[in-house]
């Protein structure tokens, strides 16, 4: 999908002070950042910040930390950044692949992966945020009992991610094929919706979600 230039998003993105610059100065120590010893999840990917923002209203006792590359969507979370009085809520501007660099070993409590690029093309598979080369970035970051949820409408990246997490040190442990039909328990509840899960739920398509834990790991926390 072609993505809209918004004219000065980067500058000010760089100029915000919700937006972490030099994320890698804070590996080890995000705690430092958030001024307390709270959980911390990551959402990767999290173009305009519906969830994650959402999330982080509704949860004060838990950090968050959005990941998106392109400048053009991360500056509308900026913008609605600017209108909340929380403090659990941070953006930064780069490529998924440097998480490792930004991030130390079991510092983060949980990964959301929402409506991520399918990478539609065989080559580019281990450029898709649920291959087994994404998924041994996320076991060197998160904690010991740590999870990733993922959401999609796009059954064929659904698939694959199915097929790949068993060959990673991670195991799928619950998952539908229609989230908002089904609406099991352990993964409706609480759900919050972003906004490319509000469109299709309206234009009738299933939105598959999969929760992976650990192999030592086999209940969702």
């Amino acid at each position: 999908m072609r993505l809209r230039n918004v004219r000065g998003s980067r500058e000010a993105i760089a100029e915000s002070e919700y937006t972490i610059n030099l994320p890698a100065e804070y590996k080890g120590r995000w705690k430092e950042l958030f001024g307390n010893d709270n959980p911390i999840r990551i959402e990767i990917g999290m173009g305009k910040g519906k969830f994650i923002t959402e999330l982080a209203v509704n949860h004060p006792d838990i950090n968050y930390i959005g990941i998106e590359k392109y400048s053009s969507v991360l500056i509308r979370a900026v913008e609605k950044r600017k209108e909340l009085d929380i403090k659990n809520l941070f953006f930064i501007r780069m490529d998924a692949v440097e998480i490792c660099d930004v991030f130390d070993k079991e510092e983060i409590d949980r990964i959301y992966l929402n409506f991520s690029d399918p990478w539609p093309k065989d080559r580019h598979a281990k450029r898709r945020l649920t291959s087994r080369q994404f998924f041994s970035r996320y076991n060197e970051i998160l904690k010991t009992g740590g999870i990733v949820e993922f959401k999609t409408d796009n059954r064929p990246l659904f698939d694959f991610s199915m097929e790949e997490i068993p060959e990673t040190d991670f195991n799928v442990l619950a998952y539908t094929y229609n989230l908002h039909g089904e609406k099991d328990k352990r993964l409706f509840e609480g759900n919050v919706t972003t906004e490319y899960e509000e469109k299709f739920v309206i234009m009738g398509n299933p939105i598959c979600k999969l929760v992976a834990g650990r192999k030592s790991e086999n209940t969702i926390n």
